[in-house]
């Protein structure tokens, strides 16, 4: 299988090899974002320097890679504060 993006070491790490994962919302069982075919912006809004899920396979993807572990929330915020992001 080849990699559907590339992504910074810390949400690889926590991906992993899952192509999937649960909804925390419904708990239901659905394939991770792919952006080869999926469209970002269907799936994907930013509220501030968090990333807000529109669908299941959208808050199953910010689940499983952990996209809005606190520190990467902050970390964003603190580019955002200097014109970065």
């Amino acid at each position: 299988m080849q990699n559907t993006c590339w992504a910074c070491a810390y949400c690889n790490g926590h991906k992993g090899s899952n192509v999937a994962g649960y909804d925390p919302d419904t708990g239901e069982l659905v394939a991770l974002f792919n952006p080869r075919t999926d469209t970002w912006e269907e799936h994907f809004d930013w509220d501030g320097a968090a990333l807000r899920g529109l669908t299941a396979k959208a808050r199953a993807t910010i689940d499983v890679l952990r996209i809005n572990d606190p520190d990467r929330i902050e970390h964003r915020r603190l580019l955002m504060s200097l014109g970065l992001w």
